[in-house]
């Protein structure tokens, strides 16, 4: 049995100010013609569907569309909940949609009943456990102690695998999204201070597979434990990314495949550094990607005016403008005033304090005619 493993669409998302809707529905709809290749029997969709619990009206118009388009090709599609979502709008219609193939995971009040799936090696259980905090497992099991995000998850996996109707000697699928102690994080996610949201792999080990969300950079935790990735970057510490679905085939119990397909955006996200003068040298961008989302750090020793706005007349889609020079590379603090110090020898300082080196003659002339014509305004 072949599945397509997604995670963490965050439709709706701002990056940078600038809205990813027109690259999540080109992205999503890449992934349409990956399914039509690949011809799965079932998707999984573990969490983080959108980016806040409370979605733009076309964040939602999207994955309505992508839902539609899977449900028209009759392929099983199961979804659950992130950290960035509301259970209960996301659970809405569920008994409805099953009808068409489309599974949604239900708000978690303890019982977390298989979908059954066969193919000519026997039955699939897909379980599906939607984004879990311990006040949640409170509430569905208040005689179980779950004081910690990794005893809750381990508490609602034991009621799992202790049911009567867990069978271990068929394939059995588990949909998550937690953070798993030993995934590797980018700047794009949302984690808990010190770790405290961290869960143990060992919960996983009942599973055939378990399909993960919540950690944007795709990896593997063990033969059969993983997470997708999301399918655009989010934030330039995934500059370097090669996002991508994973396809999972189940064979005989014991037995499974893991394989990606690559995905290509409508605007990749990237970063370079140069002085003004190089990043704007037409032999620096000629053809290259202009329209790509791009962080450009300069390493002029004085900042470029308006540098933003000139940068954008080459660069369309620049969202973010740092500098590398001895001012940021050196931070000093400002010392006690003195009061002998005239206005002059006060910005001099704090001149050379911001930019670790004096003002120069111009620069200086400049400032103090500045200061003259400012005091005889005030007199």
């Amino acid at each position: 049995m072949k599945l397509l493993h997604l995670s963490d669409l965050h439709l709706g998302k701002r990056v940078n100010e600038c809205s990813m809707l027109e690259d999540q529905r080109y992205i999503l709809k890449e992934i349409i013609r990956i399914i039509d290749e690949e011809t799965p029997e079932g998707v999984l969709i573990a969490g983080d569907i959108y980016d806040s619990p409370v979605p733009p009206a076309e964040a939602v118009q999207v994955f309505d569309w992508f839902l539609t388009e899977l449900s028209g090709r009759r392929v099983p599609v199961f979804v659950i909940s992130g950290n960035h979502d509301s259970p209960e709008r996301l659970a809405f219609g569920n008994r409805l949609m099953e009808g068409s193939g489309v599974h949604m995971a239900p708000v978690y009040e303890g019982e977390t009943p298989p979908v059954i799936l066969k193919d000519s090696y026997g039955t699939v259980a897909v379980y599906m456990i939607p984004f879990l905090k311990p006040q949640i497992l409170h509430r569905a099991w208040p005689e179980d102690h779950a004081d910690t995000f990794d005893e809750a998850v381990g508490c609602a996996v034991r009621h799992i695998t202790e049911s009567p109707s867990f069978d271990p000697s068929a394939r059995n699928v588990l949909i998550a999204h937690q953070f798993v102690t030993g995934a590797a994080c980018c700047d794009s996610e949302e984690l808990s201070v010190g770790g405290l949201d961290q869960v143990r792999a060992e919960w996983f080990e009942a599973f055939d597979y378990t399909a993960l969300g919540h950690i944007h950079g795709p990896q593997q935790l063990g033969e059969r434990i993983r997470y997708c990735g999301t399918p655009l970057k989010y934030s330039f510490s995934e500059a370097g990314h090669e996002k991508s679905v994973t396809v999972v085939e189940l064979f005989e119990k014991g037995r499974i495949s893991v394989s990606t397909r690559p995905l290509k955006p409508l605007h990749d996200m990237r970063e370079f550094k140069g002085t003004y003068q190089e990043v704007t040298d037409r032999s620096f961008y000629q053809g290259t990607a202009v329209d790509d989302y791009l962080r450009i750090t300069l390493t002029d020793e004085e900042d470029i005016l308006d540098g933003m706005g000139k940068l954008r007349s080459i660069y369309p889609n620049l969202m973010r403008l740092d500098y590398d020079n001895c001012r940021t590379r050196e931070g000093q603090q400002l010392e006690t005033v003195q009061e002998e110090y005239t206005p002059m020898e006060l910005l001099k300082q704090l001149y050379e304090l911001q930019n670790n080196q004096p003002m120069d003659p111009r620069q200086e002339e400049f400032a103090g005619k500045l200061m003259k014509e400012i005091w005889e305004e005030l007199l």
